[in-house]
């Protein structure tokens, strides 16, 4: 069987088309996840016995449901409730696919980017923070330039995972009517009946995007680790005497 390549080449623009709508998902996905995770972390490590508790039961909902089942529930399940229908507020966001599965990829990924996080502080090894304590650091102090710099550097790998994850969980959105990448590929998959070909298609940039954002996270983790870098050459590190005359 000849390869069309045509069909391929149009295929990749009408989907590479969508990638917009699919970064604009994601991007907000994962700005106010990380806003919700960081106020569930503060809520888990504040020692308040309520805040844990709801932390604890926030973690349990998301991380143990689907995220499919969820932004059902968010797009087709609060839409019964007459205050969510009459309401100013709630019903501009709820009515609008968009802003469903921004919100639902929000309240997912918080859950698990707080016990990332969560991990992440409690790794700090208790050395650096009793030698912060003992040149006379502050608490803040010594979480802004000791504890919030190494957990950072630790949650890293973890965190990365999870925005990859994410990028491949808009795809989810074409299941309300969103056109983004996998719903464009649908809808071509649908007119031409080849499958093959275009999800292919759709799945070399989703491929090429994780790539991308994979080999980010990991140069930013390299600039974040200097103590982890090869140590430079030795005739780097001694310079040549100039020969006198």
């Amino acid at each position: 069987m000849a390869v069309d390549f045509d069909f391929y080449l149009s295929t990749m623009w009408s989907v590479l088309k969508a990638l917009p709508l699919t970064l604009e998902i994601w991007f907000f996905g994962i700005a106010f996840g990380l806003v919700i995770a960081t106020g569930l972390t503060w809520l888990r490590a504040s020692g308040y016995k309520l805040g844990e508790y709801f932390t604890r039961a926030y973690v349990f909902v998301f991380r143990g449901s689907p995220l499919l089942v969820q932004l059902y529930l968010i797009y087709f399940g609060l839409s019964q409730f007459d205050f969510v229908r009459h309401s100013p507020i709630l019903w501009p966001i709820l009515r609008d696919p968009m802003y469903c599965t921004i919100v639902a990829m929000a309240l997912n990924t918080a859950a698990y980017e707080s016990e990332i996080f969560r991990g992440a502080l409690r790794a700090v090894p208790i050395g650096q923070i009793e030698a912060a304590k003992a040149f006379g650091m502050s608490a803040f102090t010594r979480f802004r330039l000791v504890t919030l710099p190494i957990a950072l550097r630790l949650a890293l790998p973890a965190y990365s995972t999870e925005i990859i994850l994410m990028t491949k969980a808009t795809a989810l959105a074409s299941v309300v009517t969103i056109m983004e990448m996998m719903g464009t590929a649908q809808k071509i998959q649908h007119d031409t009946f080849r499958p093959i070909e275009v999800l292919t298609c759709a799945g070399v940039i989703y491929l090429l995007l994780n790539l991308s954002i994979a080999r980010l996270f990991a140069w930013v983790e390299y600039r974040l680790s200097p103590h982890l870098r090869p140590p430079p050459e030795q005739s780097q590190l001694v310079k040549p005497i100039p020969e006198v005359l």
